[in-house]
């Protein structure tokens, strides 16, 4: 058995990068920085920080969320894999990144603080809850599930319709 699994909340440190795949039937790819930061005090007392740059891609469902919603400054929850990746540059060179691939997101601070929100409207008036955690990675394909599951709808209860006094139940009975 293994785990992949990551769970960030940070600032996207630039604005999100997205790009359409011709050859993927259009699928659509967003990528973006997310910076975590880690507050301690050294043996002296005095405060540190420490901040982990972590690159961030979002495909499809997720890359539309991420393309609406996030810019610079936005704080996200991200839920995802690591996923790394080598190529050779243009000097020969073997090189590798490490990214995480997103699985689930979720916008949080106040809408005021969130730089998207700035006149583009309000997220939840999209459609997009932004308190709901959203799944728009490419969810569980092998078993045909879409990785988003919405909360499901209570119905309104039935009106409690009233029988006649004539055929009331009790009406029936042999005593």
């Amino acid at each position: 058995m293994s785990l992949n699994k990551v769970m960030l909340i940070g600032n996207v440190g630039r604005d999100p990068e997205v790009r359409y795949l011709e050859n993927s039937g259009n699928a659509k790819v967003a990528t973006f920085t997310l910076a975590t930061t880690e507050r301690y005090r050294d043996r002296n007392g005095e405060m540190r920080e420490n901040t982990e740059w972590h690159n961030i891609v979002a495909w499809r469902n997720s890359a539309d969320v991420v393309e609406r919603f996030v810019k610079k400054g936005t704080q996200l929850y991200v839920e995802g894999r690591l996923r790394t990746r080598s190529w050779d540059d243009q000097t020969g060179n073997k090189r590798y990144t490490t990214e995480i691939l997103v699985d689930n997101l979720q916008l949080l601070g106040k809408k005021a603080d969130n730089p998207a929100s700035q006149g583009y409207g309000a997220p939840a008036q999209s459609g997009f809850q932004p308190s709901q955690p959203y799944g728009g990675g490419q969810g569980n394909q092998q078993y045909g599930q879409p990785a988003y599951h919405p909360q499901p709808v209570q119905p309104a209860p039935a009106p409690v319709q009233t029988a006649p006094a004539d055929d009331l139940p009790e009406d029936d009975l042999p005593f």
